[in-house]
């Protein structure tokens, strides 16, 4: 299988795919996640310490389960960034059902390129982004943006899927990822994009968490911890 990451129509290709996925996108993640993936979520929110004080912003935001997570925390307000227009499509309409309280800031939602934030210098506390480094054209490019945006003593949270370190587990995991779940999904979203084949292979062809260390430690950030969940099938990378 070729590596995605060498292409480059990646950023175009990557729009198109989501665009076709995001209407069945959540029921997809919720089933092959096997309902985990909003609690990978919560804990990414925890691991950010947010409070009344913390302006965040979510990049990658998709349909908005990690960006309304953080909502749901209590910040002082909560932008939700995403290159696919449907997808923010999606994630307003799913906001629009929750009421906001005193204590709950409603997300702003807005299309942006991850490597070219429309926002000003040092304008949050944290920056989100999860399952999303991988698809973004240049990681080091959107990794020096969220540098800038980072106000000092911010907090950076990438959230990505890895491989477990069990050899066993690693390859039931590839078994499912590579073979199962691109066949399933495909049909549960009707997709003729090739969304499903291309987000497993972005995956297997991605870094490793340490190498994502290494990248993340060269854009000029000091990585705090890395959190593997749920035995190493995804980890959360802290760096301020």
């Amino acid at each position: 299988a070729s590596n995605p990451h060498l292409r480059d129509d990646k950023a175009v290709r990557v729009q198109a795919m989501f665009a076709a996925i995001a209407n069945r996108y959540d029921l997809n993640n919720r089933l092959h996640s096997f309902g985990l993936d909003q609690s990978w979520r919560r804990r990414v929110v925890k691991l950010a310490s947010v409070d009344s004080t913390t302006d965040v912003v979510d990049i990658a935001c998709g349909t908005g389960d990690l960006t309304e997570a953080f909502a749901d925390a209590g910040p002082r307000s909560v932008l939700g960034v995403d290159y696919t227009p449907q997808m923010l499509d999606v994630a307003r309409s799913k906001s629009s059902k929750v009421s906001a309280t005193a204590s709950r800031p409603t997300p702003r939602y807005q299309e942006g390129d991850a490597t070219a934030l429309d926002l000003p210098d040092a304008s949050c506390d944290v920056l989100s982004i999860a399952f999303g480094i991988r698809n973004v054209s240049s990681p080091t490019a959107a990794l020096a943006e969220f540098r800038r945006v980072l106000r000092p003593g911010g907090r950076l949270v990438v959230l990505e899927f890895s491989e477990p370190r069990n050899r066993l587990l690693r390859l039931g995991n590839n078994f499912y990822t590579r073979h199962i779940m691109p066949w399933t999904a495909t049909l549960v979203a009707g997709d003729r994009s090739g969304a499903y084949k291309y987000l497993p292979r972005s995956v297997a062809t991605f870094l490793s968490p340490e190498a994502l260390a290494a990248m993340v430690r060269s854009a000029g950030f000091s990585v705090i911890d890395q959190h593997p969940m749920t035995c190493g099938v995804c980890t959360a990378t802290i760096a301020s």
